[in-house]
């Protein structure tokens, strides 16, 4: 049995702007057409390459379908021969075009993307390296990349699906307490006694001094955010318990 095929790419990047468009790509070309059983996931995925290509259609949007071919069983020889049947009738230039795309996709040598690369490539600041540091201080896989180190320290941090840090509180004598500030994928972050609050690209979230509180990543999705350091006075991280699942599961419903 063929693995249902899920797509959320519409609601990621046009649910606020255009939820109608979203709704469509999301939940009915891939919701249901793709998932369609009359047509193999490997045969749709020919179609869709030749569709593309016909239409001189040579950018990401075809590399990406090449990749989910290849990702669908779609050998090297069958997409040589099907691009070279379209050729014929859809323009020989267009198949030089869908060819270079073709090389990079099925070159042995070229490495599969990670999860975290697909991510980056979504996003403007880099995700970093493993945050060692703090692991114990967080569940699940977290990645930091410092911003800036001079006058005011900032870093992008970035969380793996439905990792979060523990419950924490920023100290200090004077001055302090942090601001965060979403750039990519989507996430949470709760106060102690308060609901959690969704946080998508743009939003912002000011966190005083003295607060106890957490954030994270969605279920199912990244999540990165800057972390800006408030300048401070005897300013220090009191880190607390980790955010169980239940309450984890409660924040994110």
């Amino acid at each position: 049995m063929n693995k249902k095929i899920v797509q959320t790419a519409g609601r990621d990047a046009l649910g606020e702007f255009a939820p109608e468009f979203a709704h469509y790509n999301d939940d009915v070309l891939f919701g249901e057409n793709w998932n369609n059983p009359d047509i193999d996931v490997k045969t749709r995925c020919i179609i869709t390459v030749v569709s593309l290509m016909s239409q001189g259609i040579c950018d990401s949007s075809l590399k990406h379908h090449l990749i989910n071919a290849k990702n669908n069983g779609v050998t090297k020889k069958e997409i040589v021969a099907a691009i070279t049947h379209t050729a014929f009738y859809a323009g020989w230039p267009k198949g030089w075009a869908a060819f270079n795309l073709a090389k990079e996709v099925w070159n042995e040598q070229t490495p599969v993307l990670s999860a975290k690369d697909v991510y980056q490539n979504t996003i403007f600041f880099p995700v970093g390296a493993p945050n060692d540091a703090y692991a114990k201080y967080f569940k699940g896989q977290s990645y930091l990349a410092p911003v800036s180190k001079e006058r005011v320290f900032i870093a992008n941090v970035t969380f793996e699906p439905s990792c979060r840090n523990n419950w924490h509180i920023h100290n200090a004598t004077k001055g302090g307490g942090q601001i965060l500030v979403c750039v990519g994928g989507e996430g949470y972050y709760q106060e102690w006694g308060k609901p959690a609050i969704k946080m998508k690209e743009g939003n912002v979230v000011n966190i005083p001094v003295g607060v106890k509180h957490w954030h994270g990543a969605g279920k199912d999705k990244w999540f990165s955010h800057l972390a800006i350091e408030v300048p401070a006075e005897n300013g220090k991280t009191e880190w607390c318990e980790p955010v169980s699942d239940k309450d984890y599961n409660e924040a994110v419903k």
